[in-house]
């Protein structure tokens, strides 16, 4: 093997040779295989083949891990559904530009996806300080020459930096999914992703069943996340006709943190390093009320400190099942006290503090005032509800029409959201003189 132009760290034991490659990046002429390693320029991440801890077998996976910290803790794992088996593994570059993992039969495990761009011969894969593996097309490193990256491909773990959600030009959707067991990085049951539809919201999945929505992002904050802005971090939703994603960046860039989505919980957690160990500060789902559908439609959860989580239906609604709901059985969910009467009778009554109902099947009108909204809402008689679609800068901009029950809710103590409920006049009339 001819190692890249650049320095070779080498590393003697008591009974072997251990050979660390002291280099972010590999070309054509180099190759990584058994206790070798590329480590990022600023010494933050490493890139090698390593067996799980605790793992009964030989099996190898490719994996990126801190470079720094005592714990080894493994954030991404290229070949996950397929480990070598037959050592030594091998990764290389193939001649078509692809990053090959290939096992001690010369038998291919693993290869990355085709490069978005036209490859030249000077491609390399660099380990970058963010913790990306970036295949570069024609060498230089820049943004502009990324043919493929290891942050399109999550694997239980999203990092500073990582977009989660969805590339429309690349057609690639970057999701996170659990590991099977501490011992196995194979895909778990839980993933956390987009589901494109009115407005931004990601959600939670056991197999093919949903148990989390974080709710509908309203320009400042998904709806359903409680607690998610920390000092020295920055959250944000990025959606546009290109892309719709969700990230988060770290003001001190020495601070080590990562989100991952635990195979044994179902949770979403965030750790930061500090003190010789991993310290969480943020878990999603929280509580019982984080439960999907928890309350079924129109009905929204309330969850306080100190008290029994309770379901409640929305003003001008009562329990479909009174003798269910009276038993906790509230997945019935509520339906109308009075029907509407689908004209200039109806009108609408504000609840505050609220999660957003499930927006996937809503209409966005981004050009439209909220009185605008009103009328669109009043004139159609399967709306439901509507709501400001963004909120951003104390600022109502558009709205977002519900033509479907109303799905997922849940009352915070603080303030998130008005809704406007569409409700028979009869019943505003009885809430207005109710105070």
């Amino acid at each position: 093997m001819r190692a890249p132009a650049r320095a070779l760290l080498v590393v003697f034991a008591t009974t072997c040779l251990s050979i660390s490659i002291a280099t972010d990046t590999i070309d054509h002429a180099a190759s990584i295989t058994g206790n070798q390693t590329l480590i990022s320029a600023g010494g933050i991440f490493r890139l090698g083949f390593y067996n799980p801890p605790g793992s009964s077998d030989a099996r190898a996976y490719l994996g990126i891990w801190y470079a720094g910290i005592p714990v080894q803790t493994v954030v991404w794992v290229a070949n996950r559904r397929s480990p070598v088996v037959s050592s030594p593994g091998v990764l290389k570059l193939s001649p078509d530009g692809r990053l090959v993992i290939v096992d001690g039969r010369n038998t291919t495990v693993w290869s990355s996806a085709a490069p978005t761009r036209n490859i030249t011969t000077k491609v390399t894969a660099q380990l970058l300080d963010d913790g990306n593996f970036v295949l570069s097309s024609d060498g230089s490193g820049s943004s502009q020459s990324v043919a493929w990256q290891s942050f399109d491909y999550p694997t239980d773990t999203m990092l500073p930096g990582m977009k989660l959600g969805v590339d429309l030009k690349k057609g690639i959707a970057r999701n996170i999914t659990s590991c099977r067991s501490p011992t196995d990085p194979s895909p778990g049951a839980y993933t956390f992703k987009l589901v494109m539809g009115g407005l931004p919201e990601f959600f939670l999945f056991r197999g093919p069943e949903r148990i989390y929505a974080s709710g509908p992002w309203n320009g400042v904050v998904l709806t359903g996340v409680q607690n998610l802005n920390a000092e020295g971090y920055t959250f944000m939703v990025v959606s546009n006709a290109d892309e719709t994603y969700y990230a988060y960046y770290v003001s001190d860039p020495s601070a080590l943190s990562r989100l991952i989505l635990d195979g044994a919980t179902g949770q979403l957690q965030s750790y930061v390093w500090g003190n010789g160990a991993w310290s969480s500060y943020w878990y999603h789902p929280s509580d019982p009320c984080d439960s999907y559908y928890k309350c079924g439609a129109f009905g929204f959860g309330v969850c306080e400190v100190g008290q029994p989580p309770k379901c409640s239906c929305l003003p001008g609604f009562k329990p479909r099942s009174p003798e269910q709901w009276e038993q906790r059985g509230w997945s019935g969910g509520c339906t109308r006290s009075a029907n509407l009467s689908c004209g200039s009778g109806d009108g609408f009554w504000p609840v505050n503090r609220m999660k957003l109902p499930e927006a996937t099947e809503a209409t966005v009108r981004p050009d439209m005032t909220l009185a605008e909204c009103r009328q669109l809402c009043l004139g159609n008689c399967s709306c439901r509800a509507y709501a400001a679609a963004n909120i951003s800068g104390g600022i109502s901009h558009g709205c977002v029409i519900w033509g479907v029950d109303l799905l997922d809710m849940r009352q915070y103590p603080v303030v998130v959201q008005d809704v406007y409920i569409r409700l028979a006049r009869s019943e505003i009339d009885a809430l207005n003189a109710a105070g």
